[in-house]
């Protein structure tokens, strides 16, 4: 079947998009609840052959070696880490899996943020920086925070194990002190104060990841936000140094090269996808973009 998008998975279609892989990803997609998903590295038979296309799921999830290598993507930045190290990948970002030594240990794990609905609105993203959508995305551990990582996700492990779905606050907990664990290796930034203008532009920066089917008018992104157009562009400009619509033309962009690179489609019809622009339209803001033609980025290896 021809690939017309890069495809958005739930957590019920997971499962599919990696059976059509493998059959040694089984054990990681047949998730047993809905809320998250936690598996041992060691149930993938043969790691070699573990490769994903790119896609995008609806969940957080994060893979954490505690020895081997493995090389994964965060939009179209490949990027290959060696344990002890983990991955984080907030959710509706663009990722591939290619590689992974046989000899890689660690686990893997999804969730969905709605474990944390006791939390106030943008918690996570405000207090642990790998949840930002630009955030490098490898997070290097020392010998103690990963034996510390180690024991929490073995707990997670075991109560994953035991079926017991509606246990909720246990499973946050367990999560929020991995998070903890991990936020003591980050380099000390001067922290952004919380406000309403970074609140409001990380939530823009989510719709557009989720919507960029959908739309390509500021208007379109003020009005899913329930802010006008100038508010939304005053809020990103104070946060990031651009405007709404720089952020906008940069997702399409990202968006347009990974169809240019994964899909069956013709430039014209990622044109008419992504723009509902005519070839030549887009050729040109392409180009305008990243300083060559779609058919000359096609030609990079």
């Amino acid at each position: 079947m021809e690939q017309q998008k890069i495809p958005t998975l739930n957590v019920a279609e997971v499962s599919s998009y990696h059976d059509s892989i493998s059959h040694s990803i089984n054990e990681i997609s047949n998730v047993k609840c809905n809320d998250y998903h936690v598996n041992s590295l060691s149930v993938i038979k043969d790691k070699m052959k573990f490769k994903v296309r790119p896609h995008r799921k609806t969940v957080h999830d994060f893979l954490f070696l505690t020895r081997g290598k493995a090389k994964r993507s965060k939009g179209l930045n490949h990027i290959e880490f060696e344990g002890p190290a983990v991955f984080f990948l907030p959710a509706y970002q663009i990722t591939q899996h290619s590689h992974m030594s046989e000899d890689a240990e660690g686990y893997f794990c999804h969730f969905d943020e709605d474990l944390f609905e006791y939390l106030p609105n943008g918690y996570l993203v405000d207090r642990y920086p790998f949840f930002k959508m630009e955030s490098d995305p490898v997070i290097l551990l020392s010998e103690e925070t990963k034996e510390g990582c180690v024991s929490i996700l073995n707990r997670l492990l075991a109560l994953y194990a035991s079926g017991e779905k509606t246990r909720k606050i246990l499973v946050a907990s367990y999560l929020m002190a991995f998070f903890e664990e991990l936020k003591k290796e980050l380099i000390s930034e001067s922290k952004k104060s919380f406000n309403s203008s970074f609140r409001i532009t990380e939530e823009y920066k989510q719709a557009l990841s989720e919507n960029i089917y959908n739309y390509n008018q500021i208007s379109d992104y003020a009005s899913l936000l329930n802010i006008t157009p100038n508010y939304l562009n005053k809020c990103v400009k104070d946060c990031v140094n651009k405007t709404a619509q720089d952020l906008l033309k940069e997702m399409i962009v990202l968006e347009a090269k990974s169809l240019i690179k994964y899909s069956d489609l013709h430039v014209s019809e990622i044109a008419v996808k992504l723009c509902n622009q005519s070839p030549s339209n887009f050729s040109r803001f392409f180009k305008n973009q990243t300083g060559m033609t779609p058919k000359q980025y096609a030609q990079l290896d």
